[in-house]
């Protein structure tokens, strides 16, 4: 009996890892995919970080070449992302007694289209958005590469995950 259960669990798992390969990073790649694009993210922000789309870009393309064995091609992927940055903005996140802000708040959000022209269900459009608090005794320009550093690697994070992590 006790072979019997360990043979439908043998043959479960051939039949589960037959349709997605896993990585060491526990990434799902649909199998038979093998490359990727990561198209430039577009800066639509009224408020634009001039070096901001060139950083996501390629924190997106960084990650998930370090992270899976998908390679790298600029035309006609496997799975492509795409995106553009619609929100980039400094805002105070708590007020004083005095309507004075006591913590000010960086904001970035982005648009990502991503395509699995494997298994199309896969495909998504999202929004993501991440922030950073600050001290409004500092001002933006002294920390506002550290935050967007910050940031770019959540939103990074979260749509890796989207795309590849599917728990």
């Amino acid at each position: 009996m006790k072979y019997k259960s360990l043979i439908y669990c043998i043959l479960g798992l051939m039949i589960f890892t037959s349709c997605v390969r896993f990585t060491f990073s526990g990434a799902s790649i649909p199998e038979g995919a093998k490359t990727f694009s990561v198209n430039y993210f577009v800066n639509n922000a009224s408020l634009v970080n001039p070096s901001l789309s060139q950083l996501i870009t390629d924190k997106l393309r960084d990650r998930i070449q370090s992270q899976t064995s998908l390679i790298m091609v600029n035309d006609n992927a496997d799975l492509a992302f795409e995106g553009e940055i619609i929100n980039y903005v400094v805002q105070p996140a708590a007020l004083q007694a005095n309507d004075v802000a006591s913590l000010n708040q960086l904001t970035i959000t982005i648009n990502v289209k991503y395509t699995n022209k494997i298994d199309e269900k896969q495909s998504f459009s999202q929004q993501f958005s991440r922030y950073q608090q600050f001290s409004s005794t500092v001002s933006f320009s002294a920390v506002e590469n550290t935050l967007t550093e910050q940031i770019v690697n959540d939103l990074v994070d979260d749509i890796f995950n989207r795309a590849f992590i599917n728990w």
